[in-house]
């Protein structure tokens, strides 16, 4: 499947975000191992954000492989000027 260099800045934008809300969750709920632990409810919404953020990363990172095979580009240079681009555009 072919991509375009905007479709990959949004993949890893939409991943980074995922990401965000994974780290906010656990900011927010405190380590799961602490006493009395997360309630049911807590850890179905960390599990739900978290397997949201792996599937988004891997979409990101499938594209981005592809994308650099299709240029005939090194696939660390490609990841590279994606995180420069979601960083600028910020």
């Amino acid at each position: 499947m072919a991509h375009t260099f905007e479709e990959l800045i949004e993949k890893q934008r939409a991943a980074d975000e995922a990401h965000r809300r994974v780290e906010a969750l656990l900011v927010q709920y405190g380590p799961a191992t602490q006493i009395g632990g997360w309630s049911g409810m807590q850890r179905q919404t960390y599990d739900t954000a978290w397997r949201a953020w792996r599937d988004l990363e891997r979409d990101a990172h499938t594209a981005i492989t592809e994308y650099a095979k299709e240029q005939g580009a090194s696939l660390g240079g490609v990841e590279s000027e994606v995180a420069q681009a979601v960083r600028k555009a910020g």
